[in-house]
């Protein structure tokens, strides 16, 4: 089997990915420092997949490690997820973003060419996680892959500058196989329940705050902001089930090794639902109420944002498949499931 670095593996979207990459054939390698995550999380992929997960923990800005995990394993792609993903804490902590996300990029990408310098028989193969806040504030939707990029905060500005990184890479080493995933708004959770979304603090994204509304651990939800231009007036999104974003990250790992031909596409659903649309969808999902308060905007955040993914189902043969009540009732058996996350 093909093994698979996943650099931010143990996280939400990482671990989704190991799973759907061991269902497919490959064998993940797990590389985190539990700074966003939890190592519970490789006893719960242990459950699900019948074996244990192979883990390296340790920091992506340590790059002679990074190269010594290179070297050992000789993976034959890196999927990089790790780094912080916060709209709003990165607008308060813009220099944490840009360290962490920016510099642990560089640390990775230059472990990768050391490790090709010393065996240069194999074409250095990463997939990039990116996120659809690299379209600013489109000036309309649907919203394709040669869009004008800008952004609107921080986190927004560190995978912006991340993607031109790879791109001049790229054109300086036409070798390297590059997939960068232009991610819009994961949600949801694995079918068995084990593992989801299980974010540290106050969340900052929508699905998961509306279900510790719904589990009772916060009394109702903040929407921000009812006056946008959209039919109710609440922010308008691309919600995509994890489990097909995974499968979009098989899908680019497979292009890359079969094709060689870098590319980058959207991973959405082509379909915006609304913040109110997502509560009532949650609340039929839950059978539980979800009271909310309309609060002021927030610093970065757009009216509304959702993909056109023609592309990646013309290179990668890769589509959402999941609805916004299979979003939900998988991210409630999550939360119900597990109160407190992965410290229940």
């Amino acid at each position: 089997m093909k093994t698979i670095l996943l650099t931010g593996g143990a996280g939400y979207i990482g671990s989704h990915t190991a799973l759907a990459l061991i269902a497919a054939g490959f064998e993940p390698v797990v590389l985190d420092n539990f700074a966003n995550s939890h190592p519970v999380v490789l006893d719960r992929l242990a459950r699900i997949a019948g074996r244990p997960l192979v883990l390296e923990q340790g920091d992506v800005l340590d790059t002679d490690w990074l190269q010594d995990v290179l070297r050992r394993h000789r993976p034959a792609g890196v999927v990089h997820f790790a780094g912080d993903k916060a709209v709003g804490e990165s607008v308060a902590q813009p220099l944490k973003y840009f360290h962490n996300n920016i510099s642990g990029a560089v640390s990775l990408l230059r472990a990768m060419e050391a490790a090709h310098a010393e065996d240069p028989t194999t074409a250095p193969t990463l997939v990039f996680s990116s996120s659809a806040t690299v379209y600013g504030d489109p000036a309309s939707v649907p919203i394709t892959e040669d869009f004008p990029r800008s952004h609107t905060n921080p986190y927004g500005h560190t995978k912006l500058v991340i993607e031109d990184m790879l791109y001049a890479l790229n054109a300086a080493r036409p070798a390297w196989r590059m997939g960068v995933l232009r991610y819009f708004n994961p949600v949801g959770a694995h079918p068995s329940g084990l593992i989801g979304e299980d974010p540290a603090g106050i969340p900052n994204n929508l699905m998961p705050f509306v279900a510790q509304v719904a589990v009772g651990q916060r009394e109702h939800l903040n929407v921000f902001g009812d006056d946008y231009p959209t039919p109710d007036g609440t922010g308008v999104r691309d919600y995509i089930h994890v489990q097909d974003l995974a499968a979009g990250h098989v899908a680019a790992i497979r292009a890359l090794l079969d094709r060689g031909e870098s590319f980058t596409v959207n991973l959405g659903t082509g379909r915006g639902h609304s913040v109110l649309e997502v509560v009532r969808a949650f609340e039929k999902a839950s059978g539980r109420p979800v009271p909310y308060r309309i609060a002021p905007r927030r610093p970065g955040d757009v009216a509304q944002c959702w993909a056109d993914p023609g592309l990646a189902q013309r290179l990668l043969g890769w589509q959402a498949k999941h609805t916004l009540e299979e979003m939900c009732t998988d991210a409630w058996r999550w939360q119900s499931g597990n109160p407190a996350g992965y410290r229940s």
